[in-house]
């Protein structure tokens, strides 16, 4: 029996993009703000949006 290949048939949750991902960030108040899915792909959006927008300026 191989260790690499079990026939684990299981199939994973769908992923919750409103959990923790295991981080926080400190807003101006002090509070701490879980970092979730969400958040970060927002952020690679717009980081995207942005090199799209530069990209045009060229």
């Amino acid at each position: 029996m191989s260790l690499q290949h079990q026939g684990n048939t299981q199939e994973k949750p769908a992923p919750n993009p409103q959990a923790s991902v295991g981080g926080t960030i400190i807003d101006k108040d002090g509070n701490e703000i879980t970092i979730t899915e969400e958040m970060i792909q927002q952020a690679c959006e717009q980081l995207e949006k942005s090199r799209v927008e530069l990209a045009k300026k060229d």
